[in-house]
């Protein structure tokens, strides 16, 4: 026990005195995850918009007014619809409304009034949900009386505040990434420094020296993870813990262990911190794909949707924001404490008996 202590307080020292790595990780659960809640907007924001007006109106003059700060920037008007292309085109622009000579007179005369919208969907998420606004504000002013009473109830999340899901999430893939690397890294440096045979000679148990090195680098990740919640989820953005931050706790302890015997594997195969990165990607990208963050599971392919089993990462999201939003326990959820610990173990002894080689 003492000398696991020793090395584990070897390590930790070692991570205090790189300036460096202890910069990157307070960036990662600090800055970062600040960056990613405010400035990644689902919402429309500052939207440039044209319009050309072939009617001369009232009522395209209103439907204009509704388009506002803070999701618009102030129309421009154009001469043409070419000049209006040519706009969008160059990227001066992303949405063009054209308003054809008889949008007025259909109006009055209660016949079918068309609007004539261009969009540049290079930014196809951002261009459909701009759409959906759009369209929304014409609804709106039609005034249509459809025999229907929408009653919306918003569940978990009912200002759909965007802020707290994105910090959110991005803390979950900061924890994945710093998870597989500092595991690796606290290998791969003893290489890189010379000090891998002198580690060797070392009449200690190459067991116990895994062990102690890999438990410090999740402690330092659970740290970082506290850091986080303490300074950005809840001070700065005030969102809201539905469930037990214990059990939290105990889930991404589950999944740093599974990131650590990805560490293990990809320490054992690489002789530099450059080969570490090179690895992480090519593993971590997989994953990444599979585990339902980037697209959900249920709109994959059934080939794809039967590899995500084996991701973690997928257990650990919808784990992760179970508790987060849905306030579920540890009870209702097993399934994904089970399926992370079977994982997890399968990868750590692979990882180990990998590394364990070496010595």
């Amino acid at each position: 026990m003492k000398q696991f202590l020793s090395i584990f307080s070897k390590e930790i020292l070692s991570f205090l005195r790189n300036v460096g790595l202890v910069a990157v990780v307070l960036y990662s659960f600090t800055f970062d995850i600040y960056i990613a809640g405010n400035g990644i907007q689902v919402k429309p924001r500052n939207v440039s918009i044209g319009y050309v007006d072939y009617s001369g109106g009232v009522v395209s003059k209103k439907i204009l007014s509704h388009l506002h700060k803070p999701e618009f920037k102030t129309p421009v008007i154009f001469k043409s619809q070419k000049e209006l292309s040519d706009a969008i085109f160059n990227k001066k622009i992303m949405v063009g409304i054209v308003f054809d000579n008889n949008f007025e007179k259909n109006i009055y005369k209660s016949r079918t009034a068309k609007i004539n919208v261009l969009i540049d969907s290079t930014a196809a998420s951002q261009a459909y949900v701009t759409l959906s606004y759009l369209q929304n504000i014409i609804l709106n002013m039609s005034n249509i009386k459809l025999p229907v009473d929408l009653a919306i109830h918003k569940l978990f999340n009912q200002n759909s505040n965007s802020k707290w899901f994105m910090a959110f999430t991005e803390l979950l893939s900061v924890i994945t990434l710093l998870g597989v690397i500092l595991s690796a890294m606290v290998f791969v440096k003893e290489k890189e420094d010379g000090t891998w045979d002198i580690m060797l000679l070392m009449p200690v148990s190459s067991k116990l020296i895994i062990f102690a090195k890999i438990f410090s680098q999740v402690v330092i990740l659970l740290g970082g993870v506290i850091l986080a919640f303490g300074f950005v989820i809840f001070g700065v953005f005030n969102a809201p813990m539905n469930g037990s931050f214990f059990d939290f706790l105990i889930l991404t302890l589950l999944y740093s262990i599974t990131a650590a015997g990805l560490g293990l594997f990809i320490a054992a195969i690489s002789e530099s911190a450059l080969q570490v990165g090179q690895y992480s990607m090519l593993i971590m990208m997989p994953l990444i794909f599979l585990s339902g963050a980037w697209t959900p599971i249920y709109a994959m392919h059934p080939i794809l949707q039967f590899l995500s089993l084996f991701s973690p990462l997928r257990y650990y999201i919808e784990g992760s924001e179970s508790i987060m939003f849905r306030g579920a326990d540890m009870i209702h959820l097993w399934q994904f404490y089970a399926a992370l610990t079977f994982l997890g173990i399968i990868l750590f002894i692979y990882g180990y008996r990998k590394m364990g080689r070496l010595f």
